[in-house]
This record gives C-alpha cells, structure tokens and sequence, in this order.
C-alpha cells in the first residue's frame, strides 16, 4: 500500500501558541520521528516566532507535488515545508490583529481543499480565535462547525461531526457540548445518542482498526437516575438509545453511572465513553491526559485531529508552549490515515 499524502497543519492564530508548538516539534524532529507535513499559514509570521524562540528554522515554499523537506534530518538547510495563504498576517505574540482573520480562514479551507483533492491525507488544525475571525464574517459557534461547513460545500451533503478527546488510558465524546448545563436535558434526544453512538462505532472501526468498538454509554443524572427517583432521562432518553444501537449490532452498554465508569478497571471494558454532557467528558480526559490529549472529529469525510489547548496568548513567544497535544495530534492524525488506508470507510 502507497504510503498516505503528508498532513496539513493550519497556522491558526498567529498571535498564539500555534505557531511555537509547530516550531517546537520540528526543533526536536530528530528525535520524534515526526510524520510528513506541511504548514498553511503566513512564512513572516513563522520567520519571527523562529526568531524569538531561537529555533533556527526556515519556510520552505511549498506546492503538492513537491518534495518535503526531511524534518528528521534537519531540513534542507534547515527548512521546512509551508504553503502561503496569499495573506500576509501581522500579530505579534499574544496580541491578535483583527486583519489576520482572513489568512487564518483560507489555511483552513485550503486544508480542507487539499484533503479532497487528495493532496493531503488529513488536517491538523493549530487553535483559533473565534472572537478574531468574527470580523472577518466567520459566523460558527466554533472550529469543527467551520469544517463541517466545508464539508458540506465539498459533498452536498449535510454533516454530523462528532468531537472526542483521546488520550493514551482514555476516549471520551461529549453528546451535547457547548451549551449551558441548564439546556442540557431539553437538548438530548435519543435520536442524537444513537446518531453520536453510530458515528462513534463506524469511525472507530475505519480509522483506528477496532474491528468492533465497545461503547460504554453514560447515564445523564447521578447513578444513570437510580430507576427514575433521581431524573427519567436516564429511563425515557438513554435507555432506548443503548438498545437501539445494540438492535443495530452495536456493541453498546448502559446508561451507566458516570462516577464509576472512569477508573482503571472500568476503563479497560470499553474503547469509548459516551457522555451526555462538556464537562462529564472532558474532565476524565483531561485528567488523565492534560498535555498529550487529542481533539479528533469523527463523523467527517476527512481526518480532522487539533491539539487540545487554547491560544494561550499569555505565554506565546516565550518558548514555554507544550508541544505534546500538537505532537499527538500530528501522530493520532497519521495513524488514522494509514488505518483508513486499510479498511476503507
């Protein structure tokens, strides 16, 4: 089997850490083993971080088709390979310019351009500002409605994307996300757990290789409701979305109390944990994998992984950004592509 086309980073906002996780990988490239990549972004902006970080490293103007410089070696004189957006970006470290806004925009949908032309086996996306892009017309709740938008004009069809947070000990999806806790009950459906779960299994399947996912399903109220005394949603909601999934050869379990699914000997009965809500997800997860988590969206027609940190404006430019997310992302994000290779969706 042909070995995959090399990820697509985007840059992100340029005024925070993306740019110095990006640096920070390549400077230690010799002894990561990194997977072949290339930047979208701004070569000035990638030229100054290097700078203030004290990374002697170059951009490398880059078209597909072209060699990528081996940043295991060193590069080629120390250069590695970036595709310009065509928008010159002027941040400096922590200080994000409302006029970058569109460069940051056209790496992700180059990006996404350059999965379906086949240029690219995935995107790996460095975080963004949505408070900055909104200038510039960027009108979604967040980075994965964005690409799923793009997805959408790609195939004419309408996406679900579905985020989990994976870690090495942990994968958790959050069936509902970034909405008040207050909204959370009105908001699940059995519908959207049986969809999530559906989505969960298939991309596990195609893009890990688990031949057959186990998906352990939380209940919504403490102890999954405690036969309705403590809440129905557990009875009325979850319940009937386990079986559905099951009656359609999903091996799914619950709803289970979430306080007791999250230790060790609990963790290794399941490939997934299937949450009702943000925080129930993400604080196992980030507990047990604070610096190397993954944001990883399944559910979309290409692979889409991201480091799972923020911009972290108060500490770009000062070489203490942690690579380790983006790093994970990278190597999450290459690993899927190979295991796709193999068992087409």
């Amino acid at each position: 089997m042909d070995s995959p086309s090399p990820l697509a980073v985007t840059i992100g906002e340029p005024a925070g850490v993306g740019p110095d996780v990006v640096l920070s990988a390549l400077a230690n490239a010799g002894t990561l083993n990194l997977p072949p990549f290339f930047l979208i972004g701004d070569a000035g902006i990638m030229r100054a971080r290097a700078a203030a970080l004290g990374i002697d490293w170059t951009p490398c103007d880059w078209r597909p088709g072209d060699a990528l410089p081996d940043a295991r070696a060193g590069g080629d004189a120390g250069m590695f390979a970036l595709m310009a957006t065509g928008q010159a970006m002027h941040a400096l470290p922590g200080d994000p310019v409302p006029g970058d806004a569109k460069g940051v925009i056209e790496a992700i949908e180059k990006a996404v351009e350059l999965t379906f032309a086949g240029s690219a086996s995935g995107v790996v996306t460095c975080p963004i500002n949505k408070h900055a892009l909104y200038s510039a017309g960027f009108a979604h709740p967040g980075h994965t409605e964005f690409l799923a938008e793009l997805a959408q004009r790609h195939t004419g069809q309408k996406q679900r994307p579905v985020m989990m947070i994976a870690g090495p000990q942990l994968r958790t999806i959050p069936v509902t996300i970034h909405i008040p806790l207050r909204d959370v009950p009105a908001a699940l459906t059995t519908e959207h757990v049986v969809e999530t779960g559906r989505i969960a299994a298939h991309d596990l399947a195609n893009r890990f290789g688990i031949a057959r996912p186990r998906l352990a399903i939380a209940g919504l109220n403490p102890h999954a409701g405690e036969g309705g005394a403590l809440g129905s949603e557990d009875e009325d909601v979850v319940a009937p979305a386990v079986r559905a999934l099951v009656d359609e050869g999903i091996d799914a379990r619950g709803p289970l109390p979430a306080d007791t699914m999250f230790h060790e000997r609990a963790r290794a009965n399941y490939d997934v944990a299937l949450c009702m809500y943000h925080d129930q997800a993400l604080i196992p997860a980030k507990t047990l994998a604070f610096d190397d988590a993954v944001n990883a969206t399944l559910g979309l027609p290409f692979i889409r992984t991201s480091p799972d940190h923020g911009t972290a404006f108060d500490i770009a430019g000062t070489g203490r950004a942690n690579p380790s997310s983006f790093i994970a992302a990278m190597r999450m994000a290459w690993q899927m592509a190979g295991a796709q290779g193999r068992h087409k969706p």
